[in-house]
């Protein structure tokens, strides 16, 4: 096999060392247009997961890493003149032109051909004369390029500026510096990769470095002013730079990773950002499986099947993380007002990688501090302290999310509905949500809805809310009142989700005459007249579910039902008062949420649902989001429950563990109201972790309750809690410990004789 690989950096080096160390057999070309001392960067961090893989490929690269690497444990981050140190992290590094010569030597030892300065051929040209190429070329691959209509590349620039810079001593730690300016903050991030020398990445917003006239200077003076604004951090020594120059990271993802004979690898198939150290280490991670893969099965194309099955979902849970961080950093500023410790926590969660569990394991004092510091009373775990919101008080920060049962007849809820919400109840969740109950027949996602229109539905309701009130006292109970719009008229989910009804249909009304899918109901675009009687349909709604003794009443503006088809633009197209602007889309939500408001006991609270992206083109942004949520805050909503999506149905969502709590994260820090955080939120460990770090007050689960309707007591019992925030009903008490499975009274072996 002859096989060209073009670039030289650590990934294309490492794949070389490889295959040939595999098959010496194998005619291997490495083309690096830049000389061999010539890089980006300074220090590189693997992890011991990575090093343990070299290790096993290839004992003799990672010894010779082994002699090089500079180790440490702790982070530290400076803010405000407040440093805290956290440790147990573990991490090792050497100097980016170090591992290149490692890399070199073992290319060469082995015979592998490098060829320094000096373009690759033409892709093409290379894939017909090589039986395998590997493009290692980078985030501006030219062979990416040459084949994007098969690669289907999609590059996406983010909002900060940031230039790779060093200093010549070295940190005693992974080191996070914020610096407030009077242009803004920057920060530092900066980590040791030999015993006198560390890499040092300073960083900023785009708004920022222009205001600091950072777009002006020379490098040099970049460099020089860098080094004056982190003195502090760097003990008066000099920053310099290597060919530096301030940029943008771009995320790369592509639709394949192979065309026929030519494969890409590292950053010319995916980046991840810089604050989770995973570039140099996805590389090497890509080059160990194709190199496996390439041994592992009979042909070339079932070895890049297998490749690219293999990484991409790890590639796709490294990327992940790597957006989060780096949004995180993108929105320092909406947390620099929280308490020193809780700051430092929720930098060090940032990505969603470490949590509040795994960092109680490797830094249980620091973990401790900072729980203590949040109010946590001794041996309670953050998700069991209580939350109060108006005359409501919550035992725990779990809510029941509210999921629809379809399974009503004329609107009145039945045994299902008791059994479901019943059963939540005693499972311990602080609240437990209704699904979204109708203002009217014509109000209905579909005929098993429920709805608070008569007062037998109340009357249905009234036996729930007891039940949960005298069986599972200390749990509330919450209503969410909402309007089908546009949505509504539909079958049953199990039947075809969001498919209009083949007979028995009902008509449809929503801020403009847009139907849902092209197959779906067009509305009535609503009249005044209408919009006045729809809001009279949502008072009484609310007069009934306070007289069916519910806690908590939550208006549902997300999703594209009807006061979400006013909010977002894709939906109203209106031009009279009702439309336009931000401010005239919520002027009818914001009527209902007046008049429900006004109909509802004062002493109770009120909650609003919002979707804080259409997840479309031309839709609302998180930016409008917390416009929106303002607004509501301001006409006195308690807490805002922060969803997204389901708004148009050309979404393209971006799913992933607890993705869509930045967007309550940013509502929370920049309105300074209460939210509900939701979204592919699993484990009692994402809870704990959310609310420590100041993102949410209460997080609300769906398909965990589904899975598990004792779902918050078992998170008790799995954390050994016992207390006031999580209080098994009497009748339960026996099982408020796993049962025993299996024989546990077998001598263990005492001797272990030899032959």
């Amino acid at each position: 096999m002859r096989v060209a690989v073009v670039g030289g950096g650590p990934g294309g080096l490492y794949a070389a060392v490889l295959l040939k160390r595999l098959d010496p057999g194998r005619d291997i070309t490495v083309w690096e247009r830049n000389a061999p001392d010539d890089t980006f960067g300074f220090g590189v961090v693997l992890s011991d997961e990575t090093l343990g893989g070299i290790e096993h490929a290839d004992p003799e690269v990672h010894a010779a890493l082994r002699e090089h690497f500079v180790r440490w444990d702790d982070i530290d981050i400076v803010h405000r003149d407040h440093h805290q140190i956290s440790s147990g992290h573990g991490f090792a590094a050497l100097g980016r032109k170090r591992l290149l010569r490692i890399l070199h030597d073992r290319c060469r030892s082995l015979g592998v051909r490098l060829r320094f300065s000096e373009e690759a051929p033409p892709p093409e040209q290379l894939a017909a004369t090589y039986d395998l190429v590997v493009a290692a070329d980078g985030v501006h691959s030219t062979t990416r390029g040459a084949h994007a209509d098969v690669f289907r590349p999609r590059v996406t620039p983010h909002r900060c500026r940031y230039i790779w810079l060093a200093t010549d001593f070295a940190f005693d730690a992974f080191r996070f510096e914020i610096a407030q300016t009077e242009h803004g903050v920057m920060q530092l991030h900066g980590y040791p990769y030999a015993p006198d020398a560390s890499t040092v990445i300073v960083e900023m917003r785009e708004e920022v470095w222009r205001a600091a006239g950072f777009d002006e200077p020379e490098v040099r003076e970049s460099v020089e002013r860098c080094a004056k604004i982190f003195s502090t951090a760097l003990g008066g020594h000099p920053l310099r730079s290597n060919d530096s120059a301030w940029t943008t990271f771009r995320t790369v993802v592509n639709d394949t990773w192979s065309h026929r004979n030519t494969v890409l690898l590292g950053d010319a198939a995916h980046t991840a950002h810089f604050s989770i150290g995973s570039g140099t280490k996805l590389a090497v991670e890509d080059a160990l499986a194709l190199a496996a893969c390439l041994t592992e099965q009979p042909d070339l194309p079932s070895a890049l099947t297998a490749y690219e099955e293999e990484r991409r979902p790890v590639v796709a849970s490294t990327q992940r993380a790597a957006r989060a961080s780096l949004e995180w950093f993108e929105e320092i500023a909406l947390h620099l007002d929280q308490p020193p410790r809780q700051f430092a926590f929720n930098l060090l969660t940032r990505s969603r990688r470490v949590t509040h569990d795994n960092l109680r394991l490797r830094d249980a004092h620091f973990t401790e501090a900072v729980e203590r510091e949040f109010g946590c009373p001794p041996g309670t775990p953050p998700m069991f302290t209580p939350f109060r919101l108006r005359g409501l008080t919550l035992r725990n920060r779990v809510v029941v999310s509210p999921m629809d049962l379809y399974s009503a007849v004329d609107g009145v809820p039945d045994d299902l509905h008791l059994v479901h919400l019943g059963a939540r109840a005693l499972g311990g969740a602080g609240l437990a949500m209704t699904e979204m109950v109708c203002v009217s027949p014509e109000g209905r996602i579909t005929p098993g809805c429920t709805g608070l229109y008569t007062g037998r539905q109340a009357e249905g309701w009234r036996r729930i809310t007891d039940f949960v009130h005298t069986r599972a006292p200390g749990t509330a109970i919450g209503v969410q009142l909402g309007h089908s719009g546009r949505k509504g008229s539909t079958k049953l989910m199990w039947e075809g989700i969001d498919q209009p009804l083949p007979d028995g249909n009902w008509p449809l009304v929503a801020a403009s005459p847009i139907p849902y899918r092209p197959d779906s109901q067009i509305p009535r675009e609503l009249t005044r007249a209408q919009l006045t009687d729809i809001r009279e349909q949502f008072t009484a709604a609310a007069r009934r579910a306070a007289r069916a003794g519910f806690d908590l009443l939550e208006l549902h503006c997300a999703h594209g039902y009807l006061l979400s088809g006013f909010l977002s633009p894709l939906t109203n197209r209106r031009t009279d008062a009702y439309g336009g602007s931000t401010a005239n889309r919520l002027r009818f939500p914001l009527e209902v949420f007046d008049a429900v408001r006004e109909a509802w006991p004062g002493e109770r609270p009120m909650t609003v649902r919002i979707s804080a992206t259409d997840w479309a083109e031309g839709g609302n942004r998180a930016e409008d989001a917390v416009d929106i949520a303002r607004a509501f805050a301001e006409h006195g909503a308690d807490a805002i429950d922060v969803s997204t999506g389901q708004v148009v149905a050309e979404e393209h969502p971006e799913f992933g563990r607890s993705y869509q709590t930045p967007y309550a994260d940013r509502i929370r820090n920049s309105v300074g109201v209460p939210v509900i955080a939701v979204g592919a939120i699993s484990s009692w460990d994402d809870v704990n972790s959310l609310i420590l770090a100041g993102r949410t007050d209460l997080c609300a689960l769906a398909r965990p309750h589904l899975y598990d309707p004792n779902w918050t007591l078992h998170a008790a019992a799995e954390q050994s809690y016992e207390g006031p925030g999580a209080v098994w009903p009497d009748p339960y008490l026996a099982g408020s410990r796993p049962p025993r499975t299996g024989r546990t009274d077998a001598p263990k072996p005492r001797l272990t004789l030899g032959t």
